[in-house]
């Protein structure tokens, strides 16, 4: 049957390999739920030598590591070891039945239509995927092959349950499922490639298990739902507070930009003013001097006519008082310019010089003002953390105020449970939303917890220094008492190093600080304590595992965090100095990226996985926070003491 578009879409988005882009085949799962062709990883990390030295399986997509459960085994077959995407499968299986299957419209009987018939169909035969006429399905039933096969009408071989085939034996049904390959197999699979297995169960008694996982994971997407819904919601609103201040930062440039055109306007006003004045002043200076000249040459005129009267006259007399008029100076002309002030200082030429460098240098170098933008780098600075929800554990047998040493989170029967240890009231506590109400659950204890991490999907250990105990602890979500390992130190915080290890971090026998690993009976298999003979610890208050196994240590009196291998050397130590410096080091946890959360008094920072400073991440009024931890979905938990923070990253 051809392909609709939404069922084109799901191929191309949900069932096609992002590696090969072919659909996927074996689909395997990786520890960050991104999936890829079993091949796909395969060749991928061969291409990787970090994955061999480090003996995980990075993401193509993410780069989060995937721990191999058996890395001593051949690189070829590490991705053999991870657990097989049956969801995927089904849905693929679903997809090529669909596929295969006769148009809906097609009424004709497969087996006529071979034949060169257009034989009406009645009936569908969905072991055999045929639709038959009644005279076919007669024979059908009577064939030693076909004779148990349920025939159904054919406008309603939709609702028939669907069996899977074999690839390699075509005749025969998928019923089983092999837990130790991770593979579905039919009967002759079972005897043929999987009778050395010792897990082999049935599909069928496989159903309220993938009924509870596929439920756990629709939950999970339920959350990632409401977490993208509040992402774009606030997107949203960052989009109209943007558009605001564009529009407000737009008026104030206009505005900026149109004083600084008035002020050159009226720069320029003054200066064509002062041209003017000036220029009026030389005007009436050249004008006063021609005048004069004029009246000047007007005497000199009358001067010379009077002389001609003289000596054309015969009088002497004539001719002696115009000499004797010329000695006495009576004809000289007096200066009769204007010797005030105005004309002491006279203007001899105007020119005007233009200062266009400088003029353009001002221009270039006028400031109206900066854009400030804050870029968010994926790769190194988190999203900002946003508060959703304040969890409190305040119950009504409470002896003491609520004092929160350590918090974990885990889904329980898709129900988010939230762990913390009250060491005021030496008790653990869980608390959970059920039918929309809120519970808790409440286990008493002989002294004081402090550390908590989880063992299993429903299982916690905490520590209890003061008793030399780590506790074994059933979530379920109520806390249900396990067993209690004895131990030699007195242990603040612990991780789960594998399957048949601890880390746990606190102080000997002798009070000095220590990073044991243990078996799960609690003995002590290798203790880490020095390096060049020189003291590691002085008080280690938390701990926690990165993606690459390392163990992350803070140091609450050194204010430090170290990066150890499980054998004993350091990776790197961050131990800033100065106005740097650490205040108290607390909580410590790693998130899916590989950068690390640390607690450091009233603030959160961010560190890279090499150990790096990012950013402050988080601050708040509090000084008592005291243990960090992130979950699965992204959720940043933070014990402020009497409370439990819950932050998205936005």
């Amino acid at each position: 049957m051809a392909a609709t578009g939404l069922e084109k879409k799901v191929k191309d988005n949900f069932l096609t390999c992002s590696i090969c882009l072919e659909m996927y085949t074996d689909p395997c799962t990786l520890r960050c739920d991104h999936t890829f062709c079993r091949k796909c990883v395969t060749s991928y990390i061969q291409t990787r030598p970090d994955a061999v030295q480090y003996e995980t399986i990075p993401c193509p997509s993410c780069r989060q590591d995937t721990n191999v459960p058996h890395p001593s085994r051949p690189v070829e077959e590490w991705a053999g070891q991870i657990k097989p995407s049956i969801v995927i499968q089904g849905l693929i299986d679903t997809y090529r039945f669909e596929e295969d299957m006769p148009e809906t419209s097609s009424t004709c009987c497969t087996i006529c239509q071979k034949l060169g018939e257009t034989t009406p169909g009645v009936l569908w035969c969905a072991e055999c995927e045929v639709a038959l006429c009644g005279k076919c399905a007669k024979i059908h039933l009577v064939s030693p092959i076909s004779l148990n096969h349920g025939l159904c009408d054919l406008s309603s071989r939709s609702k028939v349950k669907r069996m899977i085939k074999c690839r390699e034996h075509k005749r025969n049904r998928v019923e089983f499922h092999c837990q130790d390959c991770g593979k579905a197999a039919c009967q002759t699979c079972c005897i043929i490639y999987h009778r050395a297995c010792k897990t082999v169960v049935t599909i069928e008694s496989m159903k309220p298990g993938m009924k509870a996982a596929l439920m756990e994971k629709r939950l999970g997407m339920e959350k990632r739902l409401k977490v993208r819904s509040k992402k774009v919601d606030i997107s949203n609103e960052k989009l109209q507070i943007n558009s605001r201040i564009t529009e407000s930062a737009v008026q104030t440039i206009t505005m900026i930009s149109q004083t600084a055109i008035n002020k050159i306007k009226k720069k320029e006003t003054q200066l064509l003013d002062e041209l003017n004045n000036i220029s009026q002043m030389y005007a009436s200076q050249l004008r006063a001097d021609v005048k004069l000249e004029e009246i000047e040459m007007q005497m000199d005129r009358q001067h010379c006519e009077f002389i001609d009267q003289a000596l054309v006259s015969d009088s002497e007399m004539d001719l002696y008082e115009a000499y004797q008029a010329w000695e006495s100076g009576a004809v000289e002309v007096e200066d009769v310019r204007d010797t005030d002030s105005a004309y002491s200082r006279r203007i001899d030429d105007i020119r005007f010089t233009a200062d266009t460098d400088n003029a353009l240098d001002a221009i270039d170098n006028l400031q109206l003002g900066e854009i400030d933008v804050t870029y968010q780098d994926q790769g190194t600075c988190l999203p900002c953390p946003m508060l959703v929800d304040t969890i409190h554990s305040r119950m009504a047998d409470d002896e003491m105020i609520t004092l929160f040493s350590s918090v974990t989170v885990l889904s329980v029967d898709g129900i988010q449970t939230c762990v913390v240890t009250d060491s005021s009231n030496n008790c653990l506590k869980s608390l959970y939303t059920r039918d929309n109400h809120p519970c808790h659950s409440k286990l008493l204890l002989d002294n004081s917890p402090h550390g908590i991490t989880q063992l299993k999907q429903k299982q916690v250990m905490v520590t209890v220094p003061e008793s030399h105990e780590i506790i074994k602890i059933a979530v379920n979500p109520d806390l249900v008492h396990l067993s209690t390992i004895p131990t030699s130190n007195e242990y603040y915080s612990l991780a789960v190093l594998n399957v048949s290890t601890l880390v746990a971090c606190g102080m000997d026998c002798v009070g000095y600080g220590t990073v044991d690993i243990l078996d799960m009976s609690g003995d002590v298999l290798r203790s880490i304590t020095e390096y060049d003979d020189t003291s590691l610890f002085a008080y280690p208050w938390h701990m926690c595992i990165n993606n690459k196994g390392n163990i992350l240590v803070s140091d609450w009196e050194s204010a430090s965090v170290t990066c150890l291998t499980p054998e004993g050397g350091i990776v790197w130590r961050y131990a800033p100095e100065g106005d740097c410096a650490l205040r108290c080091a607390n909580g410590i946890t790693v998130i899916s990226t590989g950068d690390i959360l640390l607690v450091d008094a009233h603030k959160v920072i961010q560190l890279t996985e090499s150990g790096e400073f990012v950013r402050e991440l988080l601050t708040l009024e509090e000084h008592n926070q005291s243990n960090v931890f992130c979950d699965e979905y992204g959720f940043l938990f933070l014990c402020t003491g009497t409370e439990v923070k819950k932050y998205m990253f936005v």
